[in-house]
This record gives structure tokens, C-alpha cells and sequence, in this order.
């Protein structure tokens, strides 16, 4: 599994230009808002879903920190059919994360084809810097949505963009 310092080295290897500001951990959106001042931008809520029913790869929803839907809805948008919360143990040995620390940058633990990744178009679009955990949620790393989802791709996952507003 890759290391938050293996992950920013590929970043910086890739071209890509992200700031790293480390902070105490925060397990939800509504703790990381104390940090808003520091890290101005753009903040994402990342929720990992499995199948609702059986086999198959799993999903990760990549959302603006404020944005309202259920998970069902969610799926019907993104074209998933019936999901659940993936299981910790699936979110560890997929993404190599911990709970709390969901993550687009987990990605880079996944082979592709394992997991199906939507971006909320609201946070595709955003101006400035879009913020995430770099595998822990003891930092925030911040880059520009493109470049994110330059980043994503190049790892050879596909990254479908959903309007979540409408």
C-alpha cells in the first residue's frame, strides 16, 4: 500500500502542483470545517459503497462537502444500481484507507477496474483548489480538479463526472 509520502512524490512526479498543510486528524466533514481558514477552496465528502447484492467492483463517490443526496439517489444518477457502505475491512484493502480517511488519492492502492469513481460536477468545476486526504486524515492536501482527475486517470481509472444538483 502506498504511503501519503509515496502518494505526494507521485503527484510531484506527475507534474502536478498540490499544497500539504498537516492538521489533528478530523473524521467527519463537520470537524474538518475548523479548518476552513487554512485551507481555502474547495472540500470534498468521499463515500465508499459497495453492491448492494453480490459480487462486483466497488464504488466511490467523490462529493462537494455540502452537497445533499441520499445514497440511493446517488447510485440512480451514477448508474450503480443498489449500493451499501463498503465494510472497513473492504475500504483497508481496497483503498488502503482507514474510516475517516476516505480518499480519491486512495485510488492509487486499486487496481483499475476495481472501483467506479464519480466526481460531483460541482467540484470538477470549482475555481482554485479542491482539498483531500492524503491516505490519512492528519493532513489535506489541495490541487486543482483537473489535475486530480489528470492524476486519476493516469492510474487508469475512469472518473465520470455526475451533476448531483438537478
Amino acid at each position: 500500500m502506498e504511503t501519503p509520502e509515496g502518494l505526494l512524490a507521485r503527484l510531484q512526479a506527475a507534474g502536478i502542483e498540490a499544497r500539504t498543510i498537516r492538521h489533528p486528524p478530523v473524521f467527519t466533514v463537520a470537524e474538518s470545517q475548523s479548518l476552513r481558514g487554512e485551507l481555502p477552496g474547495a472540500h470534498s465528502k468521499n463515500l465508499f459503497l459497495a453492491p448492494a447484492k453480490g459480487e462486483g467492483p466497488y464504488f466511490l463517490a467523490v462529493l462537494e462537502e455540502a452537497r445533499q443526496v441520499s445514497v440511493n439517489a446517488l447510485a440512480r444518477a451514477a448508474g450503480w444500481g443498489k449500493v451499501r457502505m463498503a465494510p472497513p475491512e473492504a475500504l483497508r484493502e481496497t483503498l488502503g484507507v482507514e474510516p475517516g480517511s476516505v480518499t480519491p488519492f486512495g485510488l492509487v492502492n486499486a487496481p483499475p477496474g476495481t472501483v467506479r469513481v464519480v466526481l460531483d460536477a460541482e467540484l470538477a468545476g470549482a475555481t482554485g483548489l479542491a482539498w483531500f486526504h492524503p491516505l490519512v486524515n492528519s493532513a489535506s492536501t489541495g490541487l486543482k480538479p483537473r489535475d486530480l482527475l489528470k492524476f486519476l486517470r493516469g492510474l487508469g481509472h475512469e472518473v465520470a463526472i455526475v451533476d448531483l444538483a438537478a
